[in-house]
Order: structure tokens, then sequence, then C-alpha cells
């Protein structure tokens, strides 16, 4: 007996994936919730675990195709060659994130729960405990099929010359060399060449951005395109990077991936659809980071001005619920969310992110300083699992680190307000009627009007720079 897995929904609306690379080959044999396959969607990369132990009898696409979601992503045999008696038919069902997720036989399936069959189909969710698979080096990649590490020493036929340090800044046209993050592979495609042809200075030859401006440095922006082939024989059609069109007044056009487009998509709904209003105020910062240091003086553990701040607006949204809602248009009502899950913007390789810390109401200050730096660490690849990116009920956005004191940002919809704090900067201040230096920092609030007015939003900005100003307030609300 044969059975399908079917491609789930992603969740938030994602419908399509590429295969990034298969983790299994026709003619092994896999286990309930083992790894089978890498895909990168709009918002991250995952790997998807088989709900049902067999043995791999076809793939359901080549590394760089596109997959729709419900089409058949592989399709398992019996191991053994034994048949089991069908006991009926029936889907195995699960959900990621917000969407709901299946996996299908073509055939027959148990029932319901079985010890052969699981309800996990991505890495995070189910029925037993999946960790990631590392990718054989025989299995198909986006980069062909890996074979034996080689040095920059031993890559003959290169070109450019030059080392370009650990990876060297040379081409390869036979070279496959993983290329995970976006914007390197655009950067390379923006000047002319194929990013996977270097050899990269990261773990197993990974080209970073490093290698890629090494590469544009030494060998200007247009190097030898006669020399450059992008149609490797290892990249399918559908995986290489589309062009960059040149325009012949000189401008030039550089189509949007994937994530691109489906950022714009939502910037464009969030426009459109919510009718947002901005306020702010200077806040005084200097007390915060005493408090800071004192907590640092008195437990020997480091907590960041970020923290600090999730925790102040955990606090002020339980004053002020109206902030952590949503508006259903289709039904005309507001939803107030019973859990705090908080986003943060995050920018990462695979450009803006807002991975969420959910049931932050629950948390100690610790356990949320914890799961910040979690989501933190997890930005600098951009490989966020589905659930880290869904379910968020208010955005915190510190723009400060990009230098700027203020913004009017974009509310993460469909949530009902996004906060942000600028930089923090020493300006002299009025401190009981004598001018003193002091560090500020600058409070934005963006909201939804249909949700709530300039009042409400008001009342929680300023309980929130309250909190900065005297973080010792803050220990009545906890």
């Amino acid at each position: 007996m044969s059975r399908s897995f079917i491609l789930p929904d992603l969740g938030e609306g994602l419908t399509e994936a590429e295969i990034v690379a298969w983790l299994v080959a026709p003619g092994d044999e896999v286990a309930i919730d083992q790894p089978v396959v890498e895909l990168e969607s709009a918002k991250s990369v995952v790997q998807l675990p088989s709900p049902f132990a067999g043995v791999v009898e076809t793939l359901g696409g080549e590394v760089g195709q596109v997959l729709h979601a419900g089409t058949v992503l592989l399709t398992l045999g019996d191991a053994g060659g034994t048949t089991p008696e069908p006991v009926g038919e029936s889907d195995a069902t699960a959900h990621a994130g917000s969407g709901a997720v299946s996996a299908a036989s073509s055939d027959a399936a148990p029932a319901a729960s079985s010890p052969e069959e699981s309800g996990a189909v991505l890495i995070g969710y189910g029925t037993r405990q999946s960790t990631v698979t590392k990718r054989a080096s025989s299995a198909p990649t986006r980069f062909g099929r890996r074979g034996p590490a080689t040095t920059p020493a031993s890559g003959g036929g290169s070109r450019g010359g030059g080392s370009g340090g650990a990876g060297g800044a040379r081409l390869e046209s036979g070279r496959r060399s993983p290329v995970v993050s976006p914007i390197v592979r655009r950067i390379a495609r923006e000047h002319g060449f194929d990013a996977s042809q270097l050899l990269g200075s990261g773990p197993d030859h990974l080209v970073t951005r490093h290698d890629v401006e090494a590469y544009i440095s030494e060998h200007g922006e247009q190097p030898a395109a006669a020399s450059v082939d992008l149609r490797a024989p290892s990249t399918p059609e559908t995986a290489r990077p589309a062009p960059a069109i040149a325009h012949p007044e000189g401008d030039r056009r550089v189509p949007l991936d994937r994530m691109a487009r489906a950022a714009a998509a939502h910037f464009s709904r969030s426009r459109r659809e919510i009718p947002e209003a901005t306020v702010w105020m200077d806040v005084d910062a200097t007390q915060l980071l005493a408090a800071r240091a004192q907590l640092f003086e008195a437990t020997g553990e480091r907590f960041g001005l970020t923290a600090l701040l999730a925790r102040f607006v955990v606090a002020g949204l339980a004053r002020h619920p109206a902030l952590n809602a949503s508006f259903d248009a289709e039904r005309e009502e507001l939803v107030y969310h019973s859990a705090v899950n908080l986003g943060f913007a995050a920018q990462t390789p695979r450009g803006l992110l807002v991975p969420v810390v959910h049931g932050a109401d629950r948390m100690s200050l610790r356990a949320l300083r914890d799961a910040i730096a979690a989501r933190t660490e997890a930005a600098a690849t951009g490989a966020f699992p589905p659930a880290a990116l869904t379910g968020g009920t208010f955005t915190v956005n510190n723009y400060g680190t990009l230098g700027v004191d203020g913004s009017a940002a974009i509310i993460n919809h469909p949530e009902a307000a996004m906060l942000g704090i600028g930089r923090l900067i020493e300006r002299p201040w009025v401190v009981d009627g004598q001018l003193a230096v002091r560090t500020v920092t600058e409070l934005t609030i963006s909201f939804d009007h249909r949700v709530c007015d300039g009042a409400e939003a008001a009342a929680f900005l300023t309980f929130v720079a309250r909190c900065i100003e005297r973080p010792i307030s803050v220990l009545a609300e906890l």
C-alpha cells in the first residue's frame, strides 16, 4: 500500500514553498516523525517530518521547484513489503500556526491515532519529539549533491585569483556551494554572478555576505559574464534567480523574491485596511539604565532594555486591553485576546520578520528575557519555525538600533497597535527646575482607530513612559 504525504498549509496564508533540500531519497526507509525535506516559504525555512513510516517510493518535486499546498510531497510504501489491512479512510490532521495541515493517504489510512502514524507535519508540532536532521552528503539540494569537502587550495579551474580569506574570492563554474541568505544571493545576482560558485567561508563552505562582498571588492561590479554559468545542470530551471532587467536608459529592475512579495502584500494590506493614528512622547530613561545596573549587581545577570520594555508593555496591556486586540472586519467585531503574544520586529538575512513570544503575560522578567534572546539568536539566520512567526497580538519595534529617534510604523496586521522605541541619547532635560543632562528616548505608538481612540492609546503610552522613568512603579503591576 502506498501513502501520499500531502504538502500542508504552512499557516498565515502561506500556500507555496520551494524545495531547498531532500533529506531522503527513493528507497530510503523513514520512521514516523523523521524529517524528510527542507522547504523555504516566504517567511522561514522549515523541515517537514513524515507523519508515517515506510519506504520512499517517489519524491514530489525537484530541488528548487515551488510546490503548492495540497500537492503530493512524496509517496511511501510499506517497509518490508508487507501490506497491512486498511482500517478505513481518513486524514491525519494537525495544526501549524493558524493554518490547518494534513497528511492524506492515496489509498487508505488508519482511522485515528495509531502507533504507525503521527500528527506531526512540522518541526515543533505533533505527538513525538522531533529533531532537526542534517542533510546527507548524497541528498539532492538546491546546490547539487554535496561531495567531500574541498579546501580553497584544492579548487582547480578557478578564476579571478585572490584567496579572499577562508572561502576564497574566486568563482568556479562547476561549484555549488550552499547559499542560505536571499540577501547574499541577491547581491551576487545584482553584480552579475552566481554566489554558489564561490567557495564560502562558513560551515560546510556556506557562502556569506562577506564572501560575496570580498569578491565584488576584488573584481569590480561586473565579472566576466561568459565564464559564469548560471544555468549549471545542478540548478533546476525553477531555482535560478531571475536576472536583473536592464532598462535602456540605465535603470535597473530587480524582481522581488517570494518573501519580498509576501511582505509587500502584507504592508499594503495593513495600510489599506487599518485606519491608523500615531502618538509619541519623549521619555527620560536615566533611571531605567540605573535600574538595569542594579539588577546586574543584585543577580549577576544581564537584562537587556528590550526585555525590560517588554515587561512594561505586558503590564500596560493588562491595564489597557484594547491595545491587545484586533478588528474582525467581516463580522464587524472587536476581538480582545486573552493572551499577550508579543512580536518583535527583527531585521534578518531574509528581510524584516516579526518573531513572536507567545504567552508573554505569563512569564517572569527572566523568562521573558530568555525568550527574547532565543528569538534574537534565531534572527541571525532568519530560520524561524512557522509557529514563531504567527499569532502575535502586539508588536514592539526597537528602531533605536537603526540610529533613529522615531518612526510612523506600519501596524502588523491584524494586530491593533505597535510600540516603537527610538535611540537612547543624552540631551538637556529639566529636572526639579534645573537643567541637567539626561538619557532620553522617544516612544511612539501606532494604533488602529477602529479598536481604540487616542485617549486610550495615550494612556497606555503614558503608563509605559512612567515605568521607564520610574521603573520601581511597575512593581505594583506584577
